[in-house]
Parts: C-alpha cells; structure tokens; sequence
C-alpha cells in the first residue's frame, strides 16, 4: 500500500549513507551483539570528538526539533499515513472488545444452553463450568500477551501481529464449528492466545510509528477499537438469539473471523517500525520508513534528529546491557542467548526501569479494580439490583457499552490537549463519587426498588456518568502509556508485563464480581468506589506526565539516570552522533 508524498528518492538516501558513514564504523559493543537477536548498534566510543560532551539541560535533539505539524486532533489532519498505520494495527483491539461483548449475551441463549447444558444455571456444577468457559479467554490472552514481548523482538512488530491473527483465525474457526463443552473450551483458549498477543503489539506498534504531538491521540484508538468491538459484538448477539437453531451463535463467533483477516492482510502493507529496525542495525531501512511515516524527504531535519535520537537511544541502552550482563549479551552460544532472554524480563524490574514497570502494571491493574469488566460482564445482573426488569436489563447493558464509547470518543481529542496525567485524576474522582452514590442508594432502596422507582433510575444515571467517566480518563489512558514510557531494548517486554497484568487481574475481576454482588448488595459499589481512591492516590504520587514528549525522553520523565556516569555516557552518545551529524552538513555544504 502507497501514498503520494514528497519522500526523498534513493539517491537522495545513498547520499546520507555517505555522509554518515564516520559515525557508522567504529564499533565497542558492536564485536559482542548477537548476529540475529540483540540491538546491533554503532558505538561511538572509539570516534574522537574534540568538545565536551554537552550536559542534559544543553542537549541539541529534544529542545531544537521542531513538531511535526499540530498536536491532538488536529494532528491527524497533517498524518494521514500515520493514521491509516495506526487504524490497521487498532483493530486487533475491536477482535479483543468483540470476544468480550459476545459471551455475555451467548451465555444465556436457549439455543446455546440447549446445545452446552453443562453451563446452564440448573445443571450440577453450571456455575465452575461457565466460569471456566469464560475464563479460558482471559488465561489464553495472558498467554499470548507474554510470549509476544519476545516474538514482537524477534520477528518485528508487524509480523507478530500477522502471528497473531492466524492464532486467532484458528480459535474462532473452531468457536464457530465447536461440537462439545471440551471442544469449545479449547478452541476459546486458542483464540485467547491470539487477543493476548495482538492486545500487547498493537499499542506497541502504534507509539514506535507516531510523531510525539499526536501518540496520545493514536494510542486512544486502541481502547476506541475495543469498546467499539464490544458493543458491535453485544448488538450483533443480541439480533441473532432471535435466530431458531445453531446459526443463533455460531454466527457471531464467525463474523469475527472478517476483521481478523481483513487486519492480517492489510498490516503487510504496513511499513516496519523505525525503531524495531534501528535495534536490529538496520539504520538505513529506519530512515526511509521513518520519511515515510512522515510523509517527509530523508534529508527533512526534523526527520534526521529523530532518527539520529532513535539511534542514540539504542546504542545508550545496548550499552548499558553489555556492561550488565557481560557474559551474556555477546556470546553466540544458544543456551547463552536464551539466559539473556529472560534476564532481559528481569531487567524491567531493575534501576533504570523499575518505575515503568510499576507504572505499566499499576495502571492496568486499577484499569481493571475500579470495576469496569465488572459492568461489561455483569451488567445484567447489576441492572437487576437496581430493580430493572429482564428485557431494561439487556437494553441497558447495551446502551450503556455505548456510553463508554462516547466517553472514549472524546479522549480522541483530550489526551495529547490536556495530557494523561489529568484525566486519570478526574476520572478517578468521578467514578469514585458515582460509586459512592450508587452503593447509598442501594444500600437503601433495594429491598423495595417498586416503591422507588425514582431512586432506581437515579442509580443507573450514576452507573452511565461512571461508565461515560472510565472511557475519557482509565480507558484509554492505561493502554496509551506502558506502550510509551519503556526503553527500546525492553519496550515490547515492558508492554507484554502491562498487558499480563490487564489480563490476570481481568481474570481476578471476572471471579470476585459474582459474589460480591450476590452476598454484599451494595457492596461491590463500595469495594470498587475504594479502588478508584487508591487509583487517585496511587496517580498522584507515581505517574508522571508524558504527553507531547518523545518515547527517547522517557529517562528523563521517569528520572532513570540515576547516577553521573550514566549521565555522561549517554551525553557522550548524543555529542558523537550529532557531531557526525554536523560533519555531514558541512560536507554537503563544501559538495553545494
């Protein structure tokens, strides 16, 4: 797939080979780095720069480049190719929020409990088998989602989401075709996998193809993608149990197939990450694609810079893992490879990166605490306490599934204009107040909702302005940031770590809800109203801003260089890079 633009021809990029070449030569950690599997980047160490290698606050890249066009919304308007990028890789999301809207309406069919008694509410043991059946979903995803940090590394991000979808082809196929409870449970766990790893690459993918002005708005297409899937899917179910016989649920788990092979097909099209490439050694390839992206000539300086600052990053973190595990990172023995994967996994959890991960994971943990799956899965049976009838139970179920994408819609332009930090804090403190009021009004009026029908609706207001608040604040939000504030060298690890912790606690969610409701009454409003004032507390004190600021100024926001030496390195990497950058300039200058 091609669009017009004005990018540079290849003569114009073998040009830059040329004149780059000073800085792509000498080699430090470049005689250890693995043939196929490690960052294989160009050290500068051994270049000689005669000036002082600049201090953090006189660094050139950060201050000087200049935005690539408007930031929020506005943005889009001047990133088309981004946009159609960002929209193709989002819709592993509508395949993860269409699994999660369908059950619920499938769960209580007649036609499926007639062809699956084992789930139904009157067979012995209906409740451990429906249970399990919907929790194979979510096991299956935390699956997917933590192999696929190290498939996202190995083989690109663009060819693991194309891993992904035929994972998850397999799954629905055999959904749609299943004969038995076991049959079904298997083919859900299979398809689960597949949601797992397309639910952490896509956002990954996302934030490494944007221009910082806009990541925050394109990162809201992922949770936009889910929520709009959800309610697709709860829409469509509800339509077909109209349906007398098998096709009543069988057809909505093989419509789901269409979108899957449509994002299969289409992401090939797709150019591959900069950033991937540049921790692979392929500097050249980053550049074109990312003049590409930007719709911009490989001699754009704003292009330059960044890619000159995607360059440093890697070589700072490659270092930096050399010098860690030094045994390890340059041998070329297998067993020693995979040694260095998984002391890469523990790396998250070291200085210099430690407050990501507990940010990633802390996020997607109060995603899920402040009680949103409890209403998508549930919603029924909550509509019920507030003394709704059965057929207002699932009408409102589905309105209110599309309240959230309203309020989802409206991060589109509120996330890079007001930043991640705020609506974090304001959702919380709205979802909050909405719990707390919920749980008075319950805890008062539920023996005898009849004789107060008035307080009834009130309640439900309440749950619609909570549902409305979680889809402009924890949203989006939390599926935006893991995918940003990682280094490169454990970004799709770091990502992976957020989105197992999504997926557990989706799980733990999904246990808890059920007799929370049953036995507490009000109780569940109050337990997850508790939440959503740690999750202010927690926002407060532990997650930093990183709206409009590069995936490469992440040390700096989270404060990771935390000692002199590391400072200096990497202000040593950057003076060497843009010294043979200004040496470039200089030789087109005499060439002119």
């Amino acid at each position: 797939m091609s669009v017009p633009t004005n990018a540079a021809s290849d003569a114009e990029a073998d040009s830059i080979d040329a004149s780059t070449a000073d800085d792509t030569t000498a080699t430090t950690v470049m005689d250890k780095v693995p043939d196929h599997d490690a960052a294989q980047v160009k050290s500068i160490d051994q270049q000689p720069h005669k000036e002082v290698a600049p201090t953090r606050s006189d660094r050139p890249v950060y201050e000087t480049r200049e935005p690539y066009g408007p930031p929020g919304f506005r943005g889009l308007l001047t990133s088309h190719y981004v946009l159609l990028c960002a929209s193709f890789s989002a819709m592993g999301g509508l395949l993860f929020g269409y699994d999660q809207g369908v059950v619920s309406v499938i769960l209580v069919m007649p036609q499926f409990l007639e062809w699956f008694p084992q789930v139904s509410d009157s067979a012995p043991g209906g409740g451990f088998y429906k249970g399990l059946l919907t929790a194979m979903i979510e096991l299956g995803a935390l699956l997917g989602a933590f192999n696929q940090g190290w498939i996202a590394d190995k083989i690109s991000r663009k060819y693991s989401i194309v891993v992904a979808v035929i994972i998850f082809t397999i799954g629905s196929a055999l959904q749609t075709a299943a004969q038995d409870y076991a049959m079904l449970v298997v083919a859900r766990l299979i398809g689960g996998i597949g949601i797992g790893m397309l639910s952490m690459v896509a956002p990954l993918f996302i934030s490494e193809i944007s221009p910082p002005e806009i990541r925050g708005t394109l990162l809201v297409l992922e949770e936009f993608s889910i929520v709009f899937g959800i309610v697709v899917a709860y829409w469509i179910t509800y339509g077909t149990r109209f349906i007398a016989g098998v096709w009543s649920w069988r057809l909505p788990f093989l419509l789901q197939i269409l979108p899957g092979l449509i994002l299969g097909v289409g992401i090939l099209f797709m150019p591959f990450s900069p950033r991937w490439l540049a921790s692979k050694g392929r500097d050249q390839e980053a550049l074109k694609n990312l003049a590409r992206l930007r719709q911009l000539p490989t001699s754009d300086s704003r292009v330059i810079l960044e890619w000159y600052d995607i360059r440093t990053e890697v070589a700072f973190h490659a270092e930096i893992a050399s010098e860690r595990h030094p045994k390890l990172y340059g041998s070329r023995n297998k067993m020693d490879r995979i040694k260095l994967e998984f002391v890469a996994w523990v790396d998250c959890f070291r200085r210099g990166c430690w407050r990501r991960t507990h940010v990633g994971m802390g996020l997607m943990f109060f995603q899920q605490f402040v009680g949103i799956n409890a209403l998508i899965y549930y919603a029924p049976t909550l509509f019920e306490t507030m003394g709704q009838s059965y057929d207002m139970q699932l009408v409102l179920a589905g309105v209110l599934n599309v309240a959230q994408l309203v309020g989802v819609s409206s991060s589109v332009w509120s996330m890079d204009r007001f930043g991640r930090r705020p609506l974090l804090l304001w959702g919380a403190v709205v979802m909050c107040a909405s719990h707390i009021i919920i749980a008075i009004l319950v805890g008062l009026f539920d023996d005898n909702w009849p004789a107060h029908k008035a307080q009834g609706w009130a309640s439900v207001a309440f749950l619609f302005l909570y549902m409305l608040a979680f889809g402009a604040s924890w949203g989006p939000v939390p599926w935006a940031m893991p995918a940003e504030i990682f280094p490169s060298s454990l970004r799709a690890k770091g990502v992976a770590l957020s989105t197992c912790s999504n997926w557990l606690n989706n799980f733990i969610i999904g246990l808890i809800t059920p007799p929370l409701v049953q036995n507490t009454g009000f109780g569940a409003y109050t337990f997850f109203a508790i939440f959503c004032l740690l999750a202010l507390v927690w926002t407060f004190f532990f997650v930093p801003e990183t709206n409009g600021r590069s995936l490469e100024q992440m040390d700096q926001v989270f404060k990771d260089l935390s000692s002199e030496e590391e400072d200096a390195k990497r202000a040593r990497i950057e003076a060497a890079m843009m010294g043979s950058m200004q040496t470039a300039s200089d030789q087109e200058s005499v060439a002119v």
